[in-house]
């Protein structure tokens, strides 16, 4: 009888390397990596102690009580955070603009980790377009407001535009590093094993583009939440950048700071979030 050997696929020859096993003479340090940790913790926490005390005594020592301002002290700033959840809907206009935010990004995506995989893969074409896209990354995503406008009218559709276009440029580039920086024998090994071009993305172009992707989208998420409240004055009656021009207009200034506390706080949230992914990819990794 004849027996016929299944040819090794790319998934079983890549599933049997082990990646886990840790290098000779190494230890794991786990302890001393939570203690660095929670001591970053404790000096990152203090740190904004220290600077919310030196805004207040800023704000007290060069203001009369009662004064214009001294409405943009801390103490007024927080005071006015209920006002602004119960009367002006601060949660509905924050989540108008992280749905903004995630659309622009969502858009950039689409775009940029294709075309970042191909300028990668193709170095003719990376010749080709590197100095026109260095052109455009260099030109302010504002630039394109009138032409935004004109293009799309006022309202949601020239926002996504301004900020997926803002989000392209670093995911862009992060993915076209990645994949050049991937080892050339990983492809190889895809090749010998008749890998097609799918499951040389799923198995070793992906996986080892991520880590740099990730970067670039937390790159990506600090241009975003900078263009997104200049965005959001483009005549739209929704979203934190609105809300800035509705308490300046209506000369709450106590309000207007903590809007910009809350910007902060959800830009400080979003960098957190895409931070702790890229550490648990890279802890994956290994």
């Amino acid at each position: 009888m004849h027996s016929t050997a299944r040819r090794p696929s790319l998934s079983d020859a890549i599933s049997g390397i082990d990646r886990s096993a840790p290098a000779r003479g190494t230890a794991p340090r786990r302890d001393t990596g939570r203690a660095v940790t929670s001591r970053a913790v404790w000096l990152g926490a203090a740190g904004l102690a220290a600077t919310l005390v030196i805004w207040w005594v800023a704000t007290h020592a060069m203001t009369a009580p009662g004064s214009l301002g001294r409405q943009f002290a801390p103490d007024s700033a927080f005071a006015s955070l209920p006002s602004l959840f119960s009367e002006d809907h601060l949660a509905e206009h924050a989540l108008v603009s992280l749905r903004r935010v995630g659309t622009g990004l969502g858009l950039a995506l689409l775009v940029g980790v294709p075309l970042g995989i191909l300028i990668g893969r193709v170095q003719s074409l990376e010749h080709t377009l590197s100095p026109t896209f260095q052109f455009l990354r260099m030109v302010s995503p504002l630039s394109w407001m009138p032409l935004a406008v004109m293009s799309f009218g006022i309202g949601d559709r020239a926002i996504y535009f301004l900020l997926g276009f803002a989000a392209l440029w670093p995911v862009l580039m992060s993915t076209a590093a990645g994949v050049a920086q991937i080892d050339r024998r990983w492809l190889r090994l895809g090749e010998s094993l008749t890998a097609t071009r799918r499951e040389l993305l799923l198995h070793i172009i992906l996986p080892a583009i991520a880590g740099p992707l990730l970067n670039g989208i937390r790159l990506a998420i600090g241009i975003l939440w900078i263009v997104l409240v200049p965005a959001e004055m483009l005549g739209v009656s929704a979203g934190l950048g609105y809300l800035i021009l509705d308490t300046r207009d209506r000369l709450a200034y106590s309000e207007l700071t903590a809007v910009i506390l809350v910007i902060g706080a959800l830009g400080f949230a979003l960098d957190g979030i895409a931070r702790l992914l890229a550490r648990a990819l890279l802890r994956s990794d290994r």
